[in-house]
């Protein structure tokens, strides 16, 4: 990774959030920092409830054992681990090389842009995705991209943080995401960046648009559930 010039601020840290090939090479900047300790931030920010997520992704699929699952921007792992506790068998894309060489699954690993994934078509039985859809620069791409990889009867299973229906868990929520992870992240890893993941949740659209994107995409079935009282949200889907 290249680091900022002295005196400059990451693209990240800015007033406002990044967009285009600025957020691409921003997000893969940040990740490469803050890969060595991401896991222990990840389980104590989350209370482990990260683990519980994950497990409730993979149990979605519903596909046969030894099933091929493509884990897109897989970080350290953790989705492939579970995917092969599952009995499946994992393959790890992310865009970030820090990420990558911390990646403890084991599974054959691969750098790459998800948006442009370097695969055939219908090779993969299922996809799973943790937490990187407010990271990617164009959604209806990455969309049109799993439907391309997913052969027809494959399953989709997408996480990412949510916005809670409930008034009172959201108004929690928003103050301990806004205000108690920068702190933990500043204490255990990079400030900036843990600054920068609550704000992004603004680059994703409201449940609905999401469900139907994903339907346009060629996911019928798809559909959004609430996890932890909307702490997280789930996408998940089969291919037509």
């Amino acid at each position: 990774m290249t680091p900022p010039a002295p005196g400059t601020t990451p693209a990240w840290d800015r007033d406002t959030l990044p967009e285009g090939d600025d957020k691409r090479t921003a997000v893969r900047e940040m990740f490469d920092a803050i890969a060595p300790r991401y896991d222990l931030v990840n389980r104590i920010m989350t209370f482990r409830l990260d683990v519980r997520w994950r497990k409730t992704a993979v149990r979605t699929l519903r596909l046969p054992a030894g099933s091929r699952v493509l884990d897109l921007a897989s970080g350290t792992g953790d989705l492939c681990i579970d995917l092969r506790n599952a009995g499946y068998a994992p393959l790890a894309f992310d865009l970030s090389h820090g990420m990558l060489v911390n990646d403890r699954s084991g599974a054959p690993r691969c750098q790459a842009d998800i948006l442009r994934l370097p695969t055939p078509d219908a090779v993969a039985d299922g996809v799973t995705c943790g937490f990187a859809l407010r990271n990617l620069t164009d959604l209806e791409a990455f969309f049109a991209e799993l439907a391309r990889v997913v052969r027809p009867g494959g399953r989709i299973a997408l996480l990412d943080v949510g916005v809670p229906h409930n008034p009172v868990i959201r108004a929690g929520n928003s103050i301990y995401f806004g205000k108690v992870v920068p702190k933990i992240g500043a204490l255990l890893s990079d400030g900036t960046a843990y600054r920068y993941l609550p704000r992004s949740v603004a680059y994703l659209p409201e449940r609905g648009k999401l469900v139907e994107m994903l339907r346009a995409a060629g996911f019928a079935d798809a559909e959004h559930r609430q996890l932890t009282g909307g702490l997280t949200q789930l996408l998940t889907g089969t291919r037509d």
